[in-house]
């Protein structure tokens, strides 16, 4: 059995007494949850340090960690600020052996070197960018997967940061987004 379908069973199970995604979405785990997590490798395919925020049930970083395990050097911190969901990820990462750490606390209180800082389902994209600033300032690009809404939440964040963003379809979801934002700064 793979990695991606031993994480599956244990995200069903887990999904059965605490809630970590949408059950109506469980069925179309592979490309909803799976591809639509990995997606974001070809995206920053040189990247092996990442740090997920406000990780939940491990998306897209579990995904991330599993397909990364065998790349030397590779490694993705899960940080959320919820104890029930870090007691998940820490059985998923021991279980599958990923070359991952589980960090329980607010995002926006570290400030870990990684190249990819990645989001999903997290915040708002004006919460996120106060969520990545540390990352981002020591040097991380930021990869945030959205849904249909992205514009809206570009506009709004607008009001309060000055950034740039490229604004990439989503290869798992047409109406999905992925925004790749390379710098950001606080104006409000």
């Amino acid at each position: 059995m793979t990695d991606l379908e031993r994480y599956r069973e244990m995200l069903v199970a887990g999904n059965e007494v605490m809630n970590l995604v949408g059950p109506a979405s469980l069925p179309d785990y592979w490309n909803r949850h799976a591809f639509d997590s990995a997606q974001l490798l070809s995206l920053a395919p040189e990247a092996s340090t990442w740090a997920d925020l406000g990780a939940g049930a491990g998306l897209p970083g579990v995904v991330l960690a599993i397909l990364l395990k065998d790349s030397p050097g590779s490694q993705v911190w899960l940080i959320d600020s919820q104890a029930k969901r870090i007691r998940f990820l820490n059985e998923v990462v021991s279980t599958l052996s990923l070359p991952a750490q589980v960090i329980h606390a607010r995002a926006e209180d570290l400030a870990l070197q990684v190249d990819i800082v990645t989001a999903r389902a997290c915040a708002p994209l004006d919460r996120l960018l106060q969520f990545a600033a540390p990352y981002r300032k020591r040097g991380a690009e930021a990869l945030f997967l959205k849904g249909e809404k992205a514009e809206e939440e570009i506009a709004a964040a607008r009001r309060s940061h000055r950034f740039d963003v490229e604004v990439l379809p989503s290869a798992s979801d047409p109406r999905g987004r992925i925004l790749r934002i390379r710098s950001s700064q606080r104006v409000a």
